[in-house]
């Protein structure tokens, strides 16, 4: 599976140690007393070294984690096995993914976008399961990386990308998480049909 992204992903990977932090949008959703989501089966989409597969694991998700970096991959199993949390991780090059359907509780997405996998996740969603994304706005190429608009989402476009389910809640702006302000659209929404 050796292509350009895997080896550019490894590359940025290689020089990371340590555990990061989760997401603070999803400690946020999963944390708040407005929404119950009972644990089951989930799938952190680009995990990259776990953070947010982990987290889920912690609170009882039977967790499925993708990625295309083997050496993300590598130091995800190794916080995995230190905190006892059996993750089943997944190499995968995600634009080309098959996921099986009806299969997930939840599913996240953090910092990635392909548009093509977002039909592809619905579809592995059951009946009723949550779905919790958060990436790059297009006003982000003023900040910094990403720059390239295929990875950049329009104003309101997550919001159109689900407009099939029942979205819960909404942001779109300028966040710090971990020090670093990004501007962000974050969704959590539920399969309704």
């Amino acid at each position: 599976m050796a292509t350009e992204d895997q080896k550019r992903w490894d590359e940025k990977h290689a020089g990371k140690r340590g555990d990061q932090p989760s997401s603070s949008f999803l400690v946020e959703i999963l944390s708040s007393a407005s929404w119950q989501i009972a644990p089951g089966r989930a799938l952190d989409v680009a995990t990259g070294r776990g953070r947010n597969a982990c987290f889920l694991a912690e609170r009882g998700f039977s967790v499925d984690a993708m990625d295309i970096s083997e050496v993300a991959l590598q130091e995800a199993r190794k916080t995995a096995q230190a905190r006892g949390l059996p993750i089943n991780f997944i190499q995968a090059e995600l634009e080309q993914a098959a996921l099986p359907g009806a299969a997930y509780d939840l599913i996240i997405n953090f910092n990635f976008l392909e548009r093509s996998l977002i039909p592809k996740m619905k579809n592995a969603l059951k009946l009723g399961g949550h779905v919790i994304f958060e990436t790059y706005l297009v006003d982000q190429r003023v900040l910094g990386h990403p720059r390239n608009a295929a990875f950049l989402l329009g104003h309101n476009e997550l919001l159109e990308l689900f407009r099939d389910f029942r979205v819960l809640y909404y942001r779109e702006g300028k966040f710090v998480e971990q020090g670093n302000a990004a501007y962000r659209a974050g969704l959590f929404a539920r399969k309704v049909r």
